[in-house]
This record gives C-alpha cells, sequence and structure tokens, in this order.
C-alpha cells in the first residue's frame, strides 16, 4: 500500500488483533476440551480466536481497496498487484514455515496427526492448506492460504464493484454464500480444516466495500459509523453470549457473516477519525509499532507458545490457570521479541522495498 491510502490507525489494530491471536493460543494450549470452556469462565472473552481472523480479513479487504477507491476502483494492473502482494506476503511466509516445519519435527509437535512429512513441505509451501489436507507445522497458517486465494480474487471483486456497484457485489458475494449454508445439512455448514476461502468472501468483500468511504460524499462520511458499529455488534454478541463457546464455535459460518458488517462499519469509522480516544490509544508508539511487525507475530507466534506450554511449563508449574499465566508472562514477551527479530531479518526488507530492483 503506498503513502497516498494510508490510514491512521490501521497498522495499530492489525498489531491488537494478532496479540488477541497469541493470548487465544495461550488459552486454548493451557485449557483442554475446546471448543468448551474448561478455563475461568473470566477469561472466556479469550476463545474466539476465529473472529480475531475474521477481522483480518475484513481488514485486509479495507486495506487493498483504499488505493483502487480513490482511482476509480481501477487498480493498476492485475499482474502488478499479484507481485507485490507476493513479494510482501511470501518470504516471511516460507522463513516462518521453515521454522515451525523445524520445531514441529524436532521440539513439539503441532498436529494431532504426527510430525510434518513432504505432503506437509509441499501442500504448505506451495500455499494450497486450504485446498488440499496435511499435517500442519503450525495452526496459525490455515488463514495464509485463505487471504491467498482472495488476493488472486481481487480483481474482478473489484471489477464488479466498479462495473456494478457496491450494493450488487455485496449482495452477490453473499447470496451464494448463505445459499451454501442452507443447503447444507441442517442448513447449518459444517466447517473443516479445508476450503474455508469461499466461506470468507463476503467477510473480505465487505472490508473492500467499507472502503468506499474514503471517497464517500460528506454526508456519508459524517454518519456515526462508530456507533452504527457497536449497534450491529450487539446481537452478535448477545447470540455467543447466550448460546456459548461450543454453539458458536460450530456455527463460526454464520457468525462470521453476522460479524462482518460491524467490523466494517468499525473500520469505516477509524477511516473517519472516530472515536477520537481509540485513535489516540492506536497512534501511540507501543502499539503503532506491534502493528508494524504484526504479520511475523502472526506467523511464528504459535511454535513458541507450543514450546513454552508443552517443553517449559510443566517443570515449573501446575496444569490449567497456572500453566495460562506462566504462558502470559514468559511466552508472549518471547513471541513478541521472536517477532520482532524474525520481522527485522524476513519481513522489513521486503516492506521497505517493493521488488529486488528497489533502491
Amino acid at each position: 500500500m503506498n503513502a497516498g491510502s494510508h490510514v491512521p490507525g490501521l497498522d495499530g489494530l492489525r498489531g491488537l488483533a494478532a496479540l488477541y491471536v497469541v493470548l487465544f493460543h495461550c488459552w486454548l494450549l493451557a485449557f483442554p476440551g475446546f471448543p468448551r470452556n474448561s478455563g475461568p469462565s473470566w477469561l472466556g472473552w479469550l476463545m474466539y480466536g476465529r473472529l480475531a481472523v475474521v477481522f483480518f480479513l475484513v481488514l485486509s479487504g479495507f486495506s487493498l481497496a483504499l488505493s483502487p477507491a480513490r482511482n476509480g476502483w481501477r487498480q493498476g494492473g492485475v499482474a502488478r498487484f499479484l507481485r507485490r502482494r507476493a513479494w510482501r506476503i511470501l518470504p516471511p511466509y516460507w522463513a516462518a514455515l521453515v521454522l515451525s516445519v523445524a520445531v514441529a519435527y524436532f521440539v513439539v509437535r503441532a498436529s494431532h496427526h504426527g510430525p510434518p512429512n513432504y505432503r506437509t513441505v509441499v501442500v504448505y509451501g506451495l500455499v494450497l492448506q486450504d485446498m488440499f489436507p496435511a499435517r500442519t507445522p503450525n495452526g496459525a497458517f490455515w488463514s495464509i492460504a485463505v487471504e491467498a486465494e482472495l488476493y488472486l480474487l481481487f480483481p474482478l471483486l473489484l471489477l464488479v464493484r466498479r462495473r456494478l456497484g457496491a450494493a450488487v457485489l455485496v449482495t452477490g458475494v453473499t447470496l451464494l454464500v448463505v445459499a451454501r449454508g442452507l443447503l447444507a445439512g441442517n442448513a447449518s455448514l459444517v466447517e473443516g480444516d479445508n476450503w474455508l476461502a469461499p466461506n470468507l468472501a463476503p467477510v473480505f468483500v465487505a472490508g473492500l466495500t467499507a472502503a468506499g468511504v474514503i471517497v464517500a460524499r460528506e454526508r456519508v462520511r459524517r454518519m456515526p459509523w462508530h456507533w452504527l458499529a457497536a449497534l450491529a455488534m450487539v446481537p452478535v454478541l448477545s447470540l455467543i453470549a447466550v448460546k456459548g463457546s461450543a454453539w458458536t464455535v460450530h456455527h463460526y459460518f454464520w457468525v462470521d457473516l453476522a460479524v462482518a458488517p460491524a467490523m466494517a462499519m468499525f473500520l469505516a469509522a477509524i477511516a473517519t477519525g472516530r472515536p477520537d480516544f481509540l485513535l489516540r490509544l492506536l497512534a501511540t508508539r507501543p502499539v503503532r509499532g506491534l502493528g508494524n511487525f504484526s504479520y511475523s507475530l502472526y506467523l511464528i507466534h504459535l511454535p513458541v507458545v507450543m514450546v513454552v506450554v508443552r517443553k517449559i511449563a510443566p517443570d515449573y508449574v501446575s496444569a490449567g490457570l497456572p500453566t495460562f499465566c506462566f504462558t502470559v508472562v514468559v511466552g508472549l514477551p518471547a513471541s513478541v521479541l521472536s517477532a520482532w527479530v524474525f520481522a527485522e531479518i524476513f519481513e522489513m526488507p521486503f516492506k521497505r522495498k517493493r521488488n529486488w530492483r528497489a533502491e
């Protein structure tokens, strides 16, 4: 994304979302029985890591669409867009894959199916894990393949937005996915580890469409988007609270669709400068700094947390809450520090330069 498409606060949001995913995995590995909450009820808010990934996808669609929105929803070349996405995303991902395979094979297994094998390397190396099953070296990698597939779809989505408008784009994509869910058994699609990109396309489109607020008329920009986002979030949070974690996890297909409008309106609020107190928080140096290497944090935190939980914590604390607290105190800062070092080596060089010829 070029400087002209930058919106203050988005990097900070990425950082906070990545931090939540780390805490989710600290919780997940400390308390068995997911999606049932076997930990303290006051930690129940940490159980919904999937929704943080959904937010990443909404934010991705929003960020990628900012520059096209300012240019009449034109992209500036499909091949150029895909090359720049590959240059930005793949090098740190491949480095994290090597690290994750090494940790999963030699230190602590990342999958109940067994240690990584040749199929793992091929499938994950080609970013095909959303299409083909393989032993995972890192449980966070599923969303990288989903996002890669949505990148391939992005030029077509922009074309529909430009030619037919936002309403047709959002309605068309959402209705296709809703129909898929309704036609499933008991009108609820059972998700596995693969083929999640089609289910999550509407949340990406929600972010893409919300980017239009950047060039919208002043009347639209002045709408209370933050309050509208909060209002849209109330029924979703109420449903989660009433139904519980197990029901929510088993119905993420529908929950994702329900939460996407609130997330998109929230990003519209940030883009139009509200709420002020949150923008000030997102502008602080620690939050901005965290956001700067949030991709690396997302990529490599899980092997770090798993080593802490399964190899170090048992020697010092008992299972359950003591392990969780130990992991937060030790594993969280270790993940952040490791991610910062990793980013300086494998992410920032590709973030600063557009291609290998760039000065």
